[in-house]
C-alpha cells in the first residue's frame, strides 16, 4: 500500500499541515490501496503564496519560454502513459479503454497547448490603439474524480501556455493517479512555483481557493450544485470562472439512420465511461415509427457490453467509483421503475459473480416521457433513457428541453439533414454521424453545463485578460 503524505508546493514535495487521513479504495473488489494525508486552508494557503511570488516572473515570460515547458511536461508525462493509465484503471474502476485514451489525451494536452499558444495573437493593434492579452494571475484548478489525469493535464496546459501560475486542487478519491503525474512534473524541473498541488477536500482547500482573494481565476470541472456554489463564494473577491459542470446528453437518431451502426454507437455513448461522463448521451431519442426496431437492436447491441475486471480489454463497463455512487445509481434506477418507464435491460442490483465490487447492471428504459426524473436529471451511471418522437421538430424540441447543454450526437443518412438539425441543438459540442473529438475545439456547455470553455486556443484565452493602450 502507497501512504501519500505530502503536498507539491513551490518546486518540492512538502508534508502536508493538514491532518486527516483517507483511504482510497479498489472500487472493483472494495480492497485498500493505500492513503492520502488530506491538506486544510493552511497547506492551500502556502501554495498561493507560492504561486502568486512565481507569477511576478512567469507572467513575463515569452511564448517561447512557455512552448519550452510546456515540450518538458509532454515527454515527461508521456513516458508515463502506462503508469497514470494503470492508477486510473485500479484506483477509479476506469475501463482499460477508456482510461488509455483519457490518459493519452490529457498528456497530449500539452502539445496542443503548445500548437496553440502561437494561434493566439497576445499583442493587437489599430490605429493608435495596442490592446494585450496578459494572464489573468493565479489560477485555481479544482479537478473531478472521473477522469482526473485529464482535467489537471488539460487545466494546467491551457493556464500555463497563458502565463498564470497554479494551484491545483484535484479529486482528493484519485490521489494515486496524482502522485504519478506530480513525479512526471517535478522531474520536468519547472520553475519553482508555477505549479502546485494539494490534495484536500473541497469543502476546505477547494473553498480557500475559491475565497482567498490571491487567486484570481477558477476552472473547475464537477457538479452544476457545485459550481453554483463557486459561483456564489467566488464573486466577493471578483473571481473569473471557467465551469465544466453536468449534462444530460441528447442522442437524436434520425427516421434514415442506419440503426445497425447507430445503435450500438449510441449504446457506446451511453455507457462511456461507464456511464461516469457529463458527455454521456443517456437520453436516446428514436421515431416511433421504428420503436420497435430499436428494442430488438438494443438488446441485440447490449450483448457486447461486457460488465466486469476493469483491467480486462474485453470490459466495456466497470465499477462505479465509490459506494456512494453506486447507491445514488441504484436509487435512480428504482425512480425510473416507480415513475412508470419500462426496464427492457438491467435493472436494479449487481450484475451476477459481481457482487463484491460498485457494479451496476447497464439499464435502458424505453416508455420514458422527458419530464421523468430519469430523463431530467444526471445518474452518472450506465443508464440509458429511450424517448419516442413523432416528428424531427419534436426530437429538437425534446432535445432542448433540459436545463443542461453540454454535448449531443445526431445521426442519419442525409447529412444535409442532420446538420440542419445539430445546428439547432442548445449545446457546447454536437457530433454527427458517430463518436469523435477535436482536441482544438471548444468544450463546455450551454445553460447549467456551465459558464467558459477550454481546449485548443478557446482554453488559453479564458486564462487572459485584455489591456487597452490608447496613444
Amino acid at each position: 500500500m502507497k501512504a501519500i503524505t505530502k503536498h507539491y508546493i513551490d518546486g518540492a514535495f512538502v508534508e502536508s499541515h493538514g491532518q486527516q487521513v483517507m483511504e482510497s479504495i479498489n472500487p472493483a473488489n472494495q480492497q485498500v490501496l493505500g492513503s492520502v494525508t488530506l491538506g486544510d486552508k493552511e497547506d492551500a494557503r502556502r501554495a498561493i503564496a507560492a504561486a502568486k511570488r512565481a507569477f511576478q516572473t512567469y507572467s513575463r515570460t515569452t511564448k517561447k519560454d512557455r512552448s519550452e515547458i510546456l515540450r518538458r511536461l509532454y515527454d515527461k508525462t508521456s513516458a508515463r502513459i502506462v503508469d497514470i493509465t494503470d492508477a486510473m484503471v485500479t484506483e477509479y474502476g476506469g475501463v482499460s479503454q477508456f482510461a488509455s485514451l483519457i490518459v493519452q489525451t490529457g498528456v497530449g494536452a500539452f502539445r496542443e497547448a503548445e500548437e496553440a499558444l502561437q494561434d493566439v495573437k497576445l499583442e493587437r493593434k489599430w490605429d493608435n490603439t495596442t490592446v494585450l492579452l496578459e494572464p489573468v494571475g493565479v489560477a485555481g484548478l479544482i479537478t473531478a474524480w472521473n477522469a482526473n489525469a485529464l482535467f489537471v493535464c488539460l487545466k494546467t496546459a491551457s493556464a500555463l501556455a497563458a502565463g498564470c501560475t497554479v494551484v491545483i486542487k484535484p479529486s482528493e478519491m484519485s490521489s494515486l493517479q496524482t502522485q504519478v503525474l506530480l513525479d512526471c512534473v517535478h522531474q520536468a524541473g519547472l520553475p519553482k512555483g508555477i505549479f502546485n498541488v494539494v490534495n484536500g477536500l473541497g469543502d476546505t482547500v477547494g473553498a480557500e481557493l475559491v475565497r482567498n482573494p490571491d487567486v484570481n481565476k477558477i476552472s473547475f470541472t464537477g457538479s452544476a450544485a457545485v459550481g453554483e456554489q463557486i459561483m456564489r463564494d467566488g464573486a466577493a473577491t471578483m473571481k473569473r470562472v471557467t465551469l465544466e459542470l453536468g449534462g444530460k446528453s441528447p442522442n437524436i437518431l434520425l427516421d434514415d439512420a442506419d440503426f445497425s451502426k447507430a445503435i450500438p454507437m449510441a449504446l457506446g455513448a451511453a455507457f462511456l465511461n461507464s456511464g461516469q461522463a457529463c458527455a454521456a448521451g443517456t437520453r436516446l431519442l428514436v421515431p416511433n415509427s421504428r420503436f420497435d426496431e430499436v428494442k430488438r437492436t438494443i438488446v441485440e447491441a447490449v450483448r457486447a457490453f461486457t460488465v466486469g475486471d476493469p483491467a480486462d480489454p474485453k470490459t466495456a463497463v466497470g465499477p462505479m467509483v465509490s459506494k456512494k455512487q453506486y447507491e445514488r445509481v441504484q436509487s435512480y434506477i428504482r425512480k425510473g421503475i416507480e415513475e412508470g418507464a419500462e426496464v427492457l435491460i438491467g435493472g436494479e442490483g449487481h450484475p451476477s459473480g459481481l457482487e463484491l465490487g460498485n457494479f451496476v447492471r447497464p439499464t435502458v428504459f424505453v416508455r420514458v416521457s422527458n419530464d421523468m426524473t430519469i430523463a431530467q436529471e444526471e445518474i452518472f451511471g450506465p443508464v440509458l433513457s429511450v424517448i419516442g418522437y413523432d416528428t424531427v421538430d419534436e426530437a429538437i424540441s425534446i432535445a432542448n428541453d433540459s436545463k443542461y447543454g453540454l454535448h449531443a450526437f445526431v445521426s442519419g443518412a442525409d447529412l444535409q439533414r442532420a446538420r440542419r438539425v445539430a445546428r439547432q441543438i442548445l449545446a457546447g459540442r454536437v457530433v454527427i454521424n458517430g463518436m469523435r473529438d477535436d482536441p482544438q475545439a471548444p468544450w463546455g456547455g450551454f445553460k447549467h453545463s456551465g459558464i467558459g470553455r477550454e481546449y485548443g486556443a478557446f482554453g488559453i484565452e479564458a486564462f487572459l485578460e485584455p489591456r487597452a493602450i490608447l496613444e
